[in-house]
C-alpha cells in the first residue's frame, strides 16, 4: 500500500479534485463520503489505480451541492487520502478520505478525464503534515467548556472518556468537521492560519449561537 505523503515532496503537483459543498476535510481527520456521480465514481477508480490522493475543495457558489462543468473553486482545499473504500452495489462507492493537508489551487488542467484535475501547492501549510502542531497555544480547557456548553444547549450527549483521550489537534479539528455551520463558515474554519486560530473561530462561532438560540436548543455536532 502506499505510504501517506509526510512532507511537500511527497505531494505530487496535480491531483483530482472533487468540489463539495459544505464538505470540510481537515488534518488527520476522516470524512466518510458516498460516491453516485459517474463522474467521480471514475474519480475513485483512477485514485485507487494511482497514488490514492484527492483533493477536497468547495466550489465558490454553493447553491449546488456539486456544480457540474467547471464551476469556480475556492483557492484553498484540503488534500485527503483514501484510506477506505466498499462498493455499494454497482456504479456506487462508501469512501473515507483521511486529511493530510490543505493546498492552495495554482490552476485547472485540460483534461479527458469526467472529473476535474487541478495543479496545487501544499508548501504554505508544511505544518499541516505535523500532527500535533500548534497545540500548546490552544486553551484545551476553554475548548472543552465550550463543548460541554454546546453539549448542554444542544441537548446531545459526548463521550466524555474519549474525549480526554484524544490531542487537542485532533479535538478541534474533529469538532470543526461535525459542527453544524454552512459552507462559508467551513471555509473560514480550514483557511485559519492556525490551529489556535481555528479553535478560537469555533468557539466564537458557537457561543454566537448559543447566544441568539437562547434557550431554544440548536442543531446538534452532526
Amino acid at each position: 500500500m502506499l505510504k501517506r505523503p509526510v512532507s511537500p515532496l511527497d505531494v505530487p503537483n496535480s491531483v483530482p479534485v472533487f468540489p463539495l459543498s459544505g464538505a470540510l476535510l481537515l488534518p488527520f481527520s476522516h470524512r466518510p463520503l458516498n460516491i453516485f456521480e459517474p463522474r467521480y465514481v471514475e474519480m475513485v477508480d483512477a485514485a485507487l489505480r494511482g497514488d490514492r490522493l484527492v483533493g477536497l475543495i468547495q466550489p465558490e457558489d454553493t447553491s449546488l451541492e456539486s456544480p457540474p462543468g467547471r464551476a469556480p473553486l475556492q483557492k484553498i482545499g484540503c488534500l485527503g487520502r483514501l484510506t477506505h473504500f466498499e462498493e455499494n452495489g454497482e456504479g456506487r462507492y462508501f469512501i473515507i478520505l483521511e486529511g493530510i493537508t490543505r493546498f492552495m489551487l495554482k490552476s485547472e488542467l485540460t483534461v479527458m478525464t469526467p472529473f476535474r484535475q487541478c495543479v496545487i501547492d501544499t508548501t504554505p501549510f508544511a505544518s499541516d503534515f505535523v500532527r500535533d502542531h500548534g497545540e500548546e497555544e490552544v486553551d484545551r480547557e476553554r475548548f472543552v467548556k465550550m463543548m460541554r456548553d454546546y453539549a448542554e444547549f444542544a441537548n446531545i450527549e459526548l463521550n466524555w472518556d474519549e474525549i480526554e483521550r484524544t490531542g487537542t489537534a485532533d479535538l478541534v479539528n474533529f469538532c470543526c468537521m461535525v459542527s453544524p455551520y454552512g459552507a462559508a463558515e467551513k471555509q473560514v474554519l480550514l483557511e485559519a492560519p492556525s490551529l489556535l486560530d481555528r479553535a478560537e473561530t469555533l468557539i466564537a462561532m458557537t457561543e454566537y449561537e448559543m447566544h441568539r438560540g437562547g434557550a431554544g436548543g440548536g442543531a446538534p455536532l452532526n
